[in-house]
């Protein structure tokens, strides 16, 4: 399968087909099915965080990920995929037959950068639409919306009450001592 790389150059050492043919082989071997080799080139030794997102038809199908790097990008990219089809809690296991309909897309998040706001308004005019995606933290509450997202929800307070609601708060909720971070992808994904 051939990639799209967004928010990114293409690169040239196909690093866009690395990533999702990785991760669709960490997949297939839940199955039980061979995968052929796939080449592990140095980079994917360094520390990386990953999202994985499982589409079909255009839907959601599963998406989990790490929001900071703490293993190999390779160790993170393969247990996230696997964590994509099988233990997201909003969809049941994903099933062999389902496999070859499944659409895989790669995010590498950049470290994320905490963001200084004086008031909510404040915080939703700093996000930038279609480039950042967003980690917002009360207390044990937290959620995070890949820049994907934005295509969904293109108006910052949208977005920003659908980021509060995904983190277990009601949509109107701000506390002062809310804490924001914003991050920026490396997106690959599986042509359709």
């Amino acid at each position: 399968m051939t990639t799209v790389s967004i928010n990114s150059s293409p690169s040239p050492d196909g690093r866009g087909e690395i990533l999702t043919t990785m991760a669709r082989a960490a997949i297939a071997r839940e199955f039980g099915r061979a995968a052929g080799a796939v080449e592990h080139p140095d980079w994917l030794k360094a520390p990386g965080a990953v999202f994985v997102t499982l589409t079909q038809n255009g839907h959601l199908r599963g998406c989990i990920g790490s929001l900071e790097a703490w293993r190999p990008l390779g160790e993170d990219l393969e247990a996230n995929a696997c964590a994509a089809a099988f233990r997201d809690p909003r969809f049941p296991p994903l099933s062999a037959e389902e496999l070859a309909r499944t659409r895989v897309e790669v995010s590498i998040l950049s470290k994320p950068e905490p963001m200084h706001f004086r008031d909510e308004a404040d915080a939703t005019a700093q996000l930038r639409p279609d480039i950042d995606g967003a980690i917002l933290e009360w207390h044990h509450h937290r959620g995070t919306f890949l820049p994907q997202v934005w295509e969904q929800l293109p108006d910052p307070v949208e977005f920003m009450a659908h980021l509060k609601h995904k983190a277990g708060l009601p949509a109107d909720f701000w506390a002062d001592d809310i804490r924001l971070s914003r991050y920026t992808v490396e997106k690959h994904k599986e042509a359709a």
